[in-house]
Formats: C-alpha cells, structure tokens, sequence
C-alpha cells in the first residue's frame, strides 16, 4: 500500500488550522440561495477555466462562461471539447465521490471522460499507457521530470487507490489527503495524456468525500492556474530518490487557504447584503421588489430595462416598481438619460 513520507511543518498546520476556522464560517454563515447557487456555478467555470488552461487550453473566461451558457464559441475544436468534457465531470464529481471503494474501473472512467474526442488516438483514452512518457513544464517544454517505468503503473495505481480507501486515511486531515492524492497521480502519470487534469479532479473528489469542497464554492485550480511556474515548481521539490512529499503539501495547503479565504470574504460579503434583506423585510415589500433587491445585491446596480426582463414588464410597469423602492429610501438614483440605473441606498443605517 502507499506509504507518503512527510512532515508537519509550521506553514502546513497554520494552513491547517486557517483552513478550518474558515470552514466553520463559510458553513455557519446564511445566504440566500440563488447566491448559493451563483457561487457554485462561479466556482465550476473558474476550476474549468483553470484547468484546462494550465495544460494550454486557448479558451478564455469568457469562452468558457459562453460555452456553459450553450453558445457557439469560435475556438479549435479539441479545445472546446477539453472544456465540455471538464463541465461533464465536474457535474458527475458527487456521483465518483460516493464511490466507496474508488476502484481502477471509476478512474479509468474519470481518464476517459476528461479526454473524450481530444486525443491522437481516442482508444489512449480510459486505459493507462502503454509507453514511457516524460513530465514537461508547458510553457518552456523543459523535462520535469520521469514517470515510473510503464510496467509499474498498474501496481502503483492499486497501492494508492488501496490507501485511498483505507482506514488509515480517515485519520489524516482531509487536505493532507487531498494534496497526496493529487501529488501521487500526478507522480505516477499513468495515462498518456490527461494526467494533470485528472490528479486535479481526483483531489476535489477527495475534498467533496469529505465534505470539505465547502458547498462546491472552491475554485482550487484557479490556485494553479495563476501561476503555472509556481505549480510546476512545486510538483519538482519531490526528490524522485527520497519522496519526501513536504514542500508539495506546504505549497498545497497554502493553495487550499488562499481560495478559501476568497470563499470566506465573498460569503461574508453576500452575509452582509442578506443582514439587509433581512431588515429591509421589516419594509412592506412585496416579492417582486425583494428580487428587484436581491439582484441590485447581486449585481451592484440594476436598471429599467433589467426589472423589464426580470419580470416581463412594460417601461412604465418596471418604473413604477423602481419609484415605489425610492420612495421607501431602498435604493437611491444614480445617471441620468440611458444610464439611469438605481443602487442601494449608501445612506440607509
């Protein structure tokens, strides 16, 4: 069975501690949820985004925020495909993560799934290579370092899926789990493409068992995606001889701690906004001006022909609704002309 060779330093067990402080207040904090669910869709376009684009994917945010949306997005196909097949996955994470044991067939699925219709050959796709390949930084092409020899890959696959559904791993934290994972897939590169992708994936599906993808707010890849160097720096500080997986978990941890962070300060932003919802529930308004509020929240502003769309509402209908919040000092006017749009009132206590 695997056996990871690390230790706790200070930065992995304040990361740690961070970590969980942050969990407790995502989970305990109230949010409406439409904002819920606007989280996890951000979340699941940012970690498709990421991901992909860390192994050269030439689609932007906004592609891949436009491809989601069911839009035609002028890019190669292999690369629109590398995408879909990572929103495919994603919507299937829950579905692995209940896997218990997770065996070679669910990983080979995973494989399979993610490089549908992108390899050379699409029958590399769902099964572990057949020959040697060597880890390559994707933007400098300089060799990483070497896999273990194709032979081993079965063998060393089973030893980690063993430890993955062991007891042992049920008394380690669910990060440290997580970072192993996502090292030791990466390290073994068993298939012949894909491999970053699914070490990736295979580290949420960890993080998701174990409840801690935070409601599926966390855009871990984003983490990577940021600064790719960085990533692959981190991946070489494993002496291939000694396997000291350390420095990988220090870089890891801290990944995990900067995007929760982001998760928490969104949270307790939105928290805010819902504290005055809730007091403005205390104002006789009715449905519609509240998601009129809700959206104003949301967004920031909100404009006639935005509470027209919302709602399917004539001009004079929508500006009626607009004037009634006025007059209720909820929002307060900002432009004039075709930039008149209405904001929450900066002055309400």
């Amino acid at each position: 069975m695997f056996k990871p060779i690390f230790h706790y330093t200070d930065n992995i067990v304040n990361n740690l501690t961070f970590i969980a402080e942050a969990k407790t207040i995502i989970i305990k904090t109230p949010l409406i949820p439409n904002w819920e669910l606007s989280l996890k869709k951000a979340a699941i376009l940012t970690n498709a985004h990421s991901s992909t684009a860390i192994e050269g994917n030439s689609l932007t945010f906004e592609d891949v925020t436009a491809l989601a949306g069911g839009h035609e997005v002028k890019v190669k196909i292999e690369d629109r495909q590398e995408v879909l097949n990572y929103f495919e996955l994603l919507e299937k994470l829950p579905d692995f993560a209940s896997k218990d044991p997770f065996t070679f067939e669910d990983l080979l699925e995973v494989h399979k799934i993610i490089t549908k219709d992108v390899l050379e050959d699409n029958e590399d796709g769902g099964v572990f290579r057949n020959h040697e390949v060597v880890v390559s930084h994707p933007d400098t092409r300089e060799v990483i370092f070497r896999p273990p020899e194709t032979s081993k890959v079965p063998e060393l696959i089973e030893s980690l899926l063993e430890w993955i559904n062991s007891p042992e791993t049920e008394n380690l934290n669910p990060i440290i789990v997580s970072g192993l994972t996502h090292y030791e897939l990466f390290r073994i590169h068993p298939f012949i493409d894909g491999n970053g992708r699914t070490a990736r994936i295979m580290a949420m599906t960890v993080l998701y068992k174990r409840s801690y993808d935070l409601k599926r707010f966390l855009a871990l890849d984003e983490y990577y995606n940021i600064d790719i160097s960085r990533y692959y720096d981190a991946l070489k500080t494993v002496n291939p001889d000694l396997l000291d997986i350390t420095l990988w978990l220090e870089y890891f941890t801290n990944g995990v701690a900067v995007s929760i962070k982001s998760v928490m300060d969104k949270v307790l932003g939105l928290s805010e906004d819902v504290k005055f919802l809730e007091k403005k529930r205390k104002i006789p308004l009715n449905e519609r001006q509240m998601k009129i509020v809700e959206k104003i929240i949301e967004k920031g502003k909100i404009a006639n022909r935005d509470v027209q769309e919302m709602f399917g509402l004539s001009h004079s209908t929508a500006f009626d609704e607009l004037q009634k919040l006025l007059k209720l000092e909820v929002v307060e006017i900002k432009g004039k002309g075709r930039s008149t749009h209405y904001v929450l009132n900066s002055s309400e206590e």
